[in-house]
């Protein structure tokens, strides 16, 4: 048996011999032995020196303010626009874009717009015949001519808006206004002979003194909408209690009303209030005595409609507006905004809607169509130049803008 294996060599005690370091890979950084730290955990404040960057609007495709090379002086696009006449004819022609083929639009929708468009009256407004002008001075020198030889008849619309954004005047061919006098079944012949003798003898006045027709006369037009009841120079004092006319705090007792039963006449002051209050007839009638006689405003009919498209349409473009940067926009992509995003008719688009892919929003889906009837946008935009409210500039790298005054 050898030595090896006895139980002397496995009692023996021995000492743990010191394990051999394993071969450490070299580290891929040069300087090894350097301890390591964890980066400092900094506040999140930022320093006061540090300028925070500016984001960008929605709107602002350029960082800056539009290069401004000078004003356009007009909006004509056609040369053959030389005088008054044939400016409001060709605006009386633009003012709406033709139903696209492919819109979306379905046989109701086609009806009520179209319906809506016959519905509106043949007038222009003054702003835009500036608008596309060359010269102010020719033109106002132009319409005064027309006015006198009985072809243009000047209506004034009062009370809507103030300022730039009032709708000021509008111009209407006198042949125009006899076709829709004649068209009206609630005038009679007589009278649509009287009315038109006055006008024609009275070719620069927009307004009618109500003493020149009977009642019977006054109350058929103003059904018909060729007359409206205004007084110029009327205030709120004269209308409603005249110059001499009393507080109503003057006139009623507070204790006596506080004591009466609810739901009373004497609750409200008595039988007498509104004539102790002042708003008498014979104030009423020595007030419009003294600011001369009762005038009337010539009309169209359907002006109404006329003018709330107007006004929306102009509030909707200086919207579209003021979401870019600086309040001024390139003109081509304010068109793009006004259009509503539809893709334009090419061979890309024909590709796609043929594969039955998204080619984009549909026209009858767009604010254009479906509140105001498909509107130009060259129309429009014409409108709010000529009443001041913006202005059109070159820029000389991105072609014309439209910035708000």
């Amino acid at each position: 048996m050898p030595l090896n294996f006895s139980a002397a060599h496995s009692s023996r005690v021995t000492k743990r011999s010191p394990k051999v370091p394993q071969l450490k890979r070299s580290a891929s950084s040069p300087f090894p032995s350097f301890n390591q730290r964890k980066p400092i955990k900094r506040s999140k404040s930022k320093p006061r020196s540090e300028s925070k960057p500016e984001k960008s609007e929605p709107g602002n495709f350029f960082g800056e303010k539009l290069d401004d090379v000078g004003l356009a002086t007009s909006l004509v696009t056609d040369l053959g626009l030389r005088d008054v006449a044939q400016v409001i004819l060709y605006t009386r022609t633009q003012m709406f874009d033709p139903l696209p083929e492919r819109g979306g639009f379905s046989s109701t929708m086609i009806a009520e717009i179209l319906n809506f468009r016959k519905s509106l009256p043949a007038v222009v407004t003054a702003a835009h015949v500036h608008a596309l002008s060359w010269s102010p001075t020719v033109t106002e020198r132009d319409i005064s001519e027309l006015l006198k030889a009985n072809i243009l008849r000047k209506l004034v619309i009062p009370g809507r808006g103030t300022g730039g954004s009032a709708l000021g005047e509008g111009l209407v061919f006198f042949e125009d206004l006899e076709t829709m006098l004649g068209r009206s079944d609630g005038v009679d012949p007589g009278t649509k002979d009287r009315f038109l003798d006055h006008l024609r003898a009275h070719p620069i006045t927009s307004g009618v003194a109500a003493t020149a027709f009977s009642s019977t006369d006054l109350s058929s037009l103003k059904r018909a909408g060729f007359l409206t009841s205004f007084t110029p120079g009327a205030s709120t004092q004269d209308t409603i209690g005249g110059p001499h006319a009393v507080s109503m705090a003057a006139c009623t007792s507070i204790s006596t009303i506080s004591k009466a039963a609810s739901g009373s006449l004497a609750a409200v002051g008595g039988e007498g209030a509104v004539v102790e209050a002042g708003i008498s007839p014979s104030l009423r009638r020595r007030s419009s005595q003294s600011n001369g006689p009762l005038m009337l405003q010539l009309a169209l009919p359907n002006m109404g409609p006329y003018l709330r498209l107007l006004s929306t349409a102009r509030t909707h473009l200086i919207c579209l507006i003021r979401n870019s940067s600086f309040r001024e926009i390139p003109l081509h992509l304010l068109r793009e905004r006004w259009v509503g995003g539809v893709p334009n008719d090419d061979a890309a688009a024909q590709a796609k809607r043929s594969r039955g892919e998204f080619a984009g929003v549909p026209p009858a889906r767009t604010k254009k169509w479906r509140q105001f009837s498909g509107l130009c946008f060259e129309w429009v935009l014409a409108e709010c130049v000529g009443s001041g409210m913006v202005e059109l500039f070159e820029t000389g790298s991105v072609g014309r803008a439209v910035r708000i005054v």
